[in-house]
Parts: C-alpha cells; sequence; structure tokens
C-alpha cells in the first residue's frame, strides 16, 4: 500500500508541477527534441520531424536487462524480433512486415543484406556502444531508398560529439566483460580520443575524434547443437569544423554457429557462418546557403551454409556484395527547406545457387574465412538500383508539411521509372502537444533469396514482381514534466508481396514456393512513460514505460494454398512494460515484462519476465541479468525452442 499511495502522490505532484513549470520550460527541457533525426531529406529535430519517430535513449539502453542489440529492439512494443538459437541469428521487422522489409542502418549507413534479411541484424557493434536508436515507422523511400518498405531502425554509435558532450581531448574508454549460463562469456572494450586538428579563421578548433571497439562473445547454446561464437571491431572517426562535418566508419564481424532446426525440422544439425565487412565515408558540407551530404559505402558478406554439419550435401557458399554512392544537396529559403537527392546502389551476389548460371570460365573460387579451394560461385546475380528525389519540407513556427517525390529506377525491372511519392505533416500547437499525419508509398525488389534460392522443399521464383505499398497514418503525443503519451493510429494497402508459401495444388503438400499476395494492414500503438525524478530528483522510481502494439492483416492470395512460413505469422498482440528503480544512490533495478501474441498455426501465445541489477561507481559498476527468470518454455518459428532462464554477470570498467 506503502507503494502504491507513493505513486498517488508523485502523480498529484506531476500535475501541479506540470502547470508551474510549463510557465518557464519549454519542451526541449524534457524530451530529446532538439536531437536531429533521419526522417526526411534535410535536418530536423524530432519535434520539427513530421513522421513517426521513436527514439530509445542512451541512458534506457544501458538499463535494459540485455547484452545484445537485437535482444535490446525487443523492448519496444512496435519492433518484431524472432530468434533462433540463444542469440546465433535474429530476424526484425515492423508494422507486421518481414525481415526483408525493414531497413536497418549504422549511423545513416544502410547496412540491409540484399541476399536475405535473415543476416542484416549481423552487427560490428555492442550494446555499449550505442548513442541512441530512431525507429522510424512506415515506408521512407525517399530517404532510404527501396528497402524502407516498413520501417526504418537507425543505429547510431557513440561520437564524443563536442556539440552535445562538450569539447574534451584525451583518452576515455569501457571494458566489459561478462559470463553466463550454458558457456556463454563475453568481453568488450571500447575507447575514445579526442584532439585538436588545428583551428578555424575565427580562432574555433577543428577537431578530431576517433572511436574504437572490441568484443567477443561465445555460448554453447540452450539446445543441442546450438553453439556460437562472435567476433567484432568496429572504428569511427570524425572530423569536426565549422563548416565541415566528416566520418568514416568500418566494422567487421565473423559469426560462426550451429543451427540445430533453423531452416527446417529435417535436420537438427545444420550449421552456418556469416563473416561481414563494412566501411563508408559521409560528410556535411556548408558552401554558403547550400549545403551537401555525399555518401559512399562498400558492404561484403561471406555466407557458408551446410543442411548437416561437415558434409557436403545440402552446402551454400555466397558471397554478397553492395556499393552505394550518394549525394544530398538542401538549402533554406523563404517557403521552408527544398532538397535533391541522388543514390545509385550495386547489389552483387557470387553463388554456388543463387542467381544466373556463369559461364564455366567464369566461375570463381569460394572466398572468405570458411572457404574452400575446391568449391567454386557458378552463379551470379546482379542489378543496380537509382534513386532521384526532389522534396520539399514547409517549416513554419507550428507546423511541419514534407512533399517528396522519389523516382525509382532497377535494372533487374523493365527499365521503367516508377514513383514513389510522400507526404508527412505535423502540428505542434503548444510545447505539450503535437500531432502527425502521413501518406508514404514504397517499392521493394525481391531478395535473392526470394528469388533463386532451392533446396529440400523450397523453390524460389526468379519471375517475382516487386513489392509496393501505400502507408497513412497519423497520431498524436502529449509530453509535460513526468509524463509521456503517445498513441499512433496505421493502415497500408500492399500489393505484390512476398511470401514462401504450399499451394493447395502442389502434388507433395511439402514444398514451400515464393510467390506475391496484397494484404491490407490496420494497426495502432501506445506508449506511456512515467519519468517522476523529472519532479522529484532523488525519487526511487528512475523511469515506467508502458508499450502496446495491435495489427490486423487482411491477405489475399493469388490462388488457394495451405501453409504459410512467413506472412501469416504476424505479431497481432504485444505488450512491453519496463521500470528503473534507484534502491539507494548506487544500486539500481530494473524489470521487464514482454506478452506477445503472433497469428499462425503453432504459435502460441507467451509472457516472458527479464530483471537485472545494477551496482554503479564512477569507475566501474558491477551488474547481473536474469532473463525468461520464469523459465517459460516456447517456441519461434513454430517449432524451434528458445532460451529458458538464464543468468549472465559481468563488470564494466570505465578509464
Amino acid at each position: 500500500m506503502k507503494f502504491y499511495s507513493m505513486l498517488t502522490a508523485a502523480a498529484v505532484l506531476s500535475s501541479f508541477c506540470g502547470t508551474v513549470k510549463a510557465q518557464n520550460d519549454t519542451l526541449e527541457n524534457v524530451d530529446l527534441n532538439e536531437i536531429k533525426v533521419l526522417s526526411t531529406r534535410v535536418p530536423l529535430s524530432q519535434k520539427q520531424t513530421p513522421q513517426q519517430v521513436t527514439v530509445l535513449k542512451r541512458e534506457e539502453i544501458l538499463a535494459m536487462p540485455v547484452s545484445s542489440v537485437e535482444d535490446l529492439l525487443k523492448y519496444a512494443a512496435k519492433v518484431d524480433v524472432r530468434q533462433r538459437g540463444s542469440g546465433s541469428q535474429s530476424d526484425i521487422s515492423l508494422r507486421g512486415g518481414t525481415f526483408d522489409q525493414v531497413t536497418i542502418l549504422l549511423n545513416g549507413v544502410n547496412i540491409t543484406s540484399p541476399h536475405t534479411g535473415h543476416l542484416s541484424a549481423d552487427f560490428p557493434i555492442s550494446k555499449d556502444d550505442i548513442k541512441r536508436i530512431e525507429i522510424l515507422d512506415g515506408p521512407s523511400a525517399r530517404v532510404f531508398s527501396t528497402q524502407s518498405f516498413c520501417g526504418t531502425i537507425n543505429i547510431v554509435t557513440l561520437d564524443d560529439d563536442p556539440d552535445e558532450t562538450g569539447y574534451k581531448t584525451g583518452v576515455k574508454g569501457t571494458v566489459n566483460a561478462f559470463a553466463g549460463d550454458n558457456g556463454h562469456f563475453g568481453v568488450n572494450a571500447n575507447t575514445a580520443f579526442s584532439h585538436n586538428a588545428g583551428y578555424d579563421t575565427f580562432g574555433n578548433p577543428n577537431r578530431l575524434i576517433h572511436n574504437l571497439s572490441l568484443g567477443y562473445i561465445s555460448d554453447d547454446g540452450d539446445t543441442e547443437n546450438s553453439a556460437y561464437s562472435i567476433k567484432r571491431a568496429f572504428y569511427r572517426g570524425s572530423y569536426r569544423s565549422k563548416d565541415v562535418k566528416a566520418d568514416i566508419q568500418a566494422g567487421y564481424s565473423y559469426k560462426p554457429f550451429e543451427a540445430n532446426t533453423f531452416y527446417g525440422a529435417a535436420s537438427k544439425d545444420q550449421w552456418e557462418s556469416n563473416e561481414h565487412f563494412l566501411i563508408s565515408a559521409s560528410a556535411e558540407l556548408t558552401a554558403g546557403k547550400v549545403h551537401l551530404n555525399p555518401v559512399f559505402a562498400a558492404d561484403r558478406r561471406y555466407d557458408h551454409y551446410q543442411w548437416h554439419k561437415n558434409s557436403h550435401a545440402g552446402e551454400n557458399f555466397h558471397l554478397c556484395q553492395v556499393r552505394s554512392a550518394g549525394l544530398n544537396a538542401w538549402a533554406k529559403n523563404r517557403l521552408g527547406r527544398t532538397s535533391i537527392g541522388f543514390e545509385m546502389r550495386s547489389e552483387q551476389i557470387y553463388s554456388t545457387k543463387l542467381g544466373e548460371m556463369l559461364d564455366s570460365a567464369k566461375f570463381l573460387k569460394t572466398r572468405g574465412t570458411d572457404s574452400e579451394n575446391d568449391i567454386f560461385y557458378t552463379h551470379l546475380g546482379d542489378r543496380t538500383n537509382i534513386t532521384v528525389t526532389a522534396e520539399h519540407d514547409f517549416v513554419f513556427d507550428k507546423f511541419t508539411v514534407a512533399v517528396a517525390f522519389p523516382a525509382v529506377y532497377n535494372t533487374f525491372l523493365d527499365g521503367k521509372w516508377r514513383w514513389c511519392p510522400g507526404l508527412d505533416a505535423s502540428y505542434v500547437p503548444t510545447k505539450n502537444w503535437k500531432f502527425f499525419f502521413n501518406v508514404n508509398s514504397a517499392l521493394r525488389m525481391p531478395t535473392y533469396t526470394d528469388l533463386y534460392y532451392s533446396g529440400a522443399n523450397i523453390q524460389g521464383t526468379s519471375d517475382l514482381k516487386p513489392e509496393r505499398t501505400v502507408d497513412y497514418g497519423g497520431g498524436v503525443k502529449f509530453r509535460q514534466p513526468g509524463f509521456s503519451y503517445e498513441l499512433r493510429l496505421f493502415g497500408s494497402d500492399k500489393k505484390d508481396m512476398i511470401d514462401w508459401v504450399i499451394y493447395a495444388d502442389e502434388p507433395d503438400q511439402k514444398t514451400y514456393r515464393s510467390g506475391n499476395f496484397t494484404t491490407k494492414t490496420f494497426g495502432g500503438e501506445f506508449d506511456f512513460a512515467f519519468l517522476p525524478q523529472e519532479l522529484l530528483e532523488n525519487f526511487f522510481v528512475k523511469r515506467i514505460d508502458c508499450q502496446y502494439s495491435y495489427i490486423d492483416s487482411d491477405i489475399e492470395y493469388t490462388k488457394k494454398i495451405t501453409a504459410s512460413k512467413y506472412a501469416q505469422e504476424y505479431l497481432k498482440h504485444k505488450v512491453a512494460l519496463s521500470g528503473v528503480f534507484q534502491i539507494i544512490k548506487p544500486l539500481s533495478f530494473n524489470v521487464s515484462y514482454r506478452y506477445q501474441y503472433r497469428t499462425g498455426e503453432g504459435n502460441d501465445p507467451y509472457a516472458l519476465l527479464d530483471c537485472g541489477l545494477k551496482f554503479s561507481q564512477k569507475r566501474f559498476e558491477i551488474y547481473s541479468e536474469m532473463t525468461n527468470v520464469l523459465d517459460k518454455e516456447y517456441t519461434d518459428f513454430s517449432f524451434i525452442e528458445q532460451s529458458g532462464r538464464r543468468f549472465i554477470v559481468g563488470m564494466k570498467v570505465n578509464f
């Protein structure tokens, strides 16, 4: 009773303090509204942006009782994370879409794999490296090209940006070591070094900022044949001056893992390895009234898969490489900000299975850590996507309206340009309220797996049409000291969607084929946050978050089916609750609860409880994490067993 009395008192005090503080404080004092987010082709604050963007702040991220990036995303109700194993592979999707329909960005650079979305979550970073995560709802073809079909997730790493942290030269860093059940062991280390690089004509320092992160994780797995290990390295270098902001990043990850029944119940000794290289360079240049944003990126992935470990039966090798170059230019004018953008993205795959058959003289030896000298890539898939966009953002005191007209051309298609227009609008009548509305369209090319993959009881379709969607939505957000509420409603009309299905006329009723379908989707999301320490600095409750997501889809196939692998297994209901409590000043406790109800045969609803305990001092931190506290038995993808109760302890040292 004492606890509930304190909450009631805090709520009454919030109402009083909200009235008093509203006279002097702006919404920016209690929210992230001045952080620039990637939602349009010009930089806008979270307050100004007309699109629906959810931002996970660093303090929220570090409080969550998880150690991986993909596990972290589970605590956002709008994000659907499906996993195979205890951390070896994750599929990430948004708003009822599939893992192929979401764009994953790392510091604004697209790292989504055209081979298959199963590989898009191979991050070269750890949770400790993340500054914030931006989750952008709905299609954003005008900003992120064709992959941004159901939404975009942008992971922003630490950069020690003096514009946000205050400039300090010198070296600092963190070492984080942890261990747990089932042979789980890992260590992450990151360091940042900043220094002056001369001065401009006004005496302002030009700055160089270096961030390096290294990590290793190994795990014996929770079930038979599910062990994995991960090696990774990441570097981000930044240059800051009055008129130039430049960044380069380079990342590497290598993950061999035992794959149990990941891709089919008929084999329990599958095996796979994924190796990922990433490098990119980007800049923000100011020349008078014109701002230029060039971006160059190269992404290479090696994939080696075995249907039976150490057997050539059902074995595949793939080399997927993406090269992209883009330029965005924008300028302010009396009507707001006008931008013109161009991006060329080349997607190529060498494979023993995917693509068109090569002449024998053009066969290429397999490459990567797990390549084999006597096996060659015999197939090639090659396509180039070009996007040209014109956008204007009308930015007024209380209104922002963004209108964009992207034109998309892909060499895989019929030589025609396709338009994907969009409109976003927001209205901020007071510093506490924000209303927004969106209508956007997008086109997504099939992955190379959708087009060409063939194996035991599975067959791709090379003449698949690109997916098309028109999404619409709106919502309202209210923010005052101590509280935040947000309601979002959305719908979509999707055509030529891609799913793997068994058709009713399939003779053996076992073979899944990739095919197109249409669907109409409607849904809603509600977020509530209670932040009592904005009202009472030493209150023992730091924050409480309550989120709910609902989706309903009406799916129609071109002909009758008897089974679906993905489209009919969307997350209909998801509830995410979490709380962070300050027991005594150096000791905090966090608890999280998730309930999920997924459609489709064999997907029983389940609820999971996680918790963590953390003792923090300036130079070090000792923590423990327990996931699936109640040891709930549950499966994903209908038959793949998931982790039971897991316990991890760790220590983090800051220098």
